[in-house]
């Protein structure tokens, strides 16, 4: 036994537990790295199956650990390691680049949309409630599909937003963005039990694979009120009181979105429900 410490320090050979610490990682990674064929331990003892590790391993190591930095998937650097060459590694190194400026691109556009939420959300939560207000409305991008929809609860429209989101290839954000509307026609004829389409706003870095529809800026009459769409109906019997008091006409269908929901909270006190109902001078 004293003979194969001998050896084994004369060799500077190391257990795979003492190279794991060594560098910061399992001792499943490395087992991992050897079923791969990427770092094969250089000597497998017969009867234990205990691994040891040598310089030549750690020279791999070092290199496998430099690369993962970079974010380099295990099968290129499989290959680097296969194929190591200055045009390799640089090429290699080019394309990680990119990758990173993508995903760096693509986190922005997350913290643009969390800019996004979180204004909306304050916005919502100090809104004045109950009060009919005349706005221009900033025009948006927005998918809906045309279907009758009666809601009694926050999953009615589950599977509405399930329809949207099909084919896509990115996943889409919906809190605080679905809505649901009331066509021009069934408004000027207070026709108010039952919605006529389900559609989803847009962020301006979200590409949606299908057809869009691009709302110009328009005036508007809207309320904010607490709870959901099941308590909107008298507030629509507002609106169209105001509509009708004021001799305006109704220029197009109804944009009504949950901006404080289930999604947010659970305390229903604190539900903020917006409509807006698009106007123009009789």
């Amino acid at each position: 036994m004293a003979e194969s410490r001998i050896s084994m320090e004369e060799e500077k050979l190391f257990r795979i537990g003492d190279v794991a610490k060594m560098f910061h990682i399992s001792t499943g990674t490395l087992r991992h790295y050897e079923r791969i064929g990427i770092v094969v331990p250089e000597f497998i003892e017969e009867k234990s199956s205990y691994r040891y590790y040598g310089i030549r391993q750690f020279e791999v190591l070092n290199t496998i650990r430099y690369l993962r930095v970079l974010d380099m998937p295990l099968e290129q650097i499989a290959d680097f390691l296969a194929n190591r060459d200055i045009q390799v590694i640089e090429e290699k190194l080019q394309n990680q680049k990119e990758m990173i400026r993508e995903k760096k691109r693509q986190l922005e556009v997350i913290e643009r949309k969390i800019d996004h939420r979180i204004h909306q959300i304050q916005d919502a939560a100090s809104s004045k409630l109950d009060e009919i207000r005349m706005q221009q409305t900033k025009a948006c991008r927005i998918v809906w599909i045309r279907d009758s929809l009666k809601i009694h609860s926050h999953l009615d429209l589950e599977y509405a937003i399930r329809c949207l989101e099909k084919d896509q290839p990115d996943s889409l954000t919906f809190l605080g963005k679905v809505g649901v509307g009331i066509s021009e026609e069934k408004l000027e004829n207070g026709q108010l039990d039952a919605y006529d389409r389900v559609f989803l706003v847009l962020d301006d870095e979200e590409n949606y694979q299908g057809e869009v529809e691009q709302l110009p800026d328009t005036l508007s009459v809207s309320i904010r009120f607490c709870g959901g769409h099941q308590e909107a109906e008298k507030y629509y019997r507002k609106l169209l009181s105001y509509i009708k008091e004021h001799q305006l006409k109704i220029a197009g269908f109804s944009r009504e979105i949950t901006l404080i929901d289930y999604g947010i909270t659970n305390d229903t006190g604190k539900f903020v429900t917006e409509i807006l109902i698009p106007v123009c001078e009789n």
